[in-house]
């Protein structure tokens, strides 16, 4: 009789090798050069950006999210329809159930009635609102803000003086910004043109470009996403101030 030998299999133990100490990365923050203007459109120097405002990577889920919320919080919510309990009358039966020839009714403020009431209208009792992290609505503007200035679409003044409240000086102004390379449509009448943003309110500003279509004038602290993008450019009167605002937000 032939033998049959066995082989017994050996399990080989995996060696695990270590894992290597990654060096931590460092956050460095980015310093961004831009030019800055006079009232008269001339080039007076030029003006040290923080990276973390205007060097901001675009996050379009961020933005998406912050926008819809506020264009949502926005809302009224006082359209309000009245369904068959509430609309006047209709207390009485039309006609008899029976012997008439006719459908069967109970009122006639029935939603299928002319003059009835409504169904599944809108009702003033829906709430709109959503809650949005202030850290996500500072990020989301920065985001902006960043995407802006990549695009070139961000004009920053030393200062703003008008004397008087006069349109006509306003206009001025706006021809002056438009010899600027890349806003040379500043002087647009669109309503969507340019958003001027003040560091401190400012009567003779404000009433002079109130008659403009293409200029609107709002101050720093009312800046948000959803006006950021709404315009075409942006224009910063005393960027000093508006920046150093700015920054407070990341404290």
């Amino acid at each position: 009789m032939s033998e049959t030998k066995t082989t017994k299999t050996t399990k080989t133990s995996s060696v695990k090798t270590p894992k290597l100490k990654t060096e931590k990365k460092i956050k460095v923050e980015v310093s961004l050069e831009a030019s800055i203007f006079s009232q008269k459109g001339i080039s007076v120097g030029n003006i040290s950006l923080p990276g973390k405002v205007f060097g901001v990577k675009w996050n379009a889920d961020l933005v998406h999210e912050v926008v819809t919320s506020m264009m949502s919080n926005a809302r009224a919510g006082t359209a309000h329809t009245k369904d068959r309990s509430e609309v006047s009358g209709g207390g009485r039966k039309p006609w008899k159930q029976k012997g008439t020839g006719r459908a069967r009714h109970g009122s006639t403020r029935s939603p299928i009635w002319s003059g009835g009431g409504t169904t599944f209208g809108p009702r003033k009792e829906k709430d709109y609102t959503k809650k949005i992290n202030k850290k996500m609505r500072v990020k989301a503007l920065f985001t902006v803000l960043s995407n802006k200035y990549t695009k070139g679409d961000i004009l920053f003044i030393d200062s703003l003086n008008l004397d008087n409240i006069k349109t006509k000086d306003a206009q001025k102004v706006l021809e002056n910004f438009s010899k600027i390379d890349n806003f040379s449509k500043i002087n647009s009448k669109k309503k969507t043109g340019s958003l001027f943003v003040l560091s401190e309110s400012n009567v003779n500003i404000e009433k002079s470009f109130a008659n403009l279509p293409g200029a609107t004038i709002i101050k720093i602290g009312d800046l948000n996403p959803v006006l950021s993008m709404k315009f075409r450019n942006l224009v910063f009167i005393n960027p000093e101030s508006i920046i150093s605002f700015l920054e407070s937000k990341l404290k």
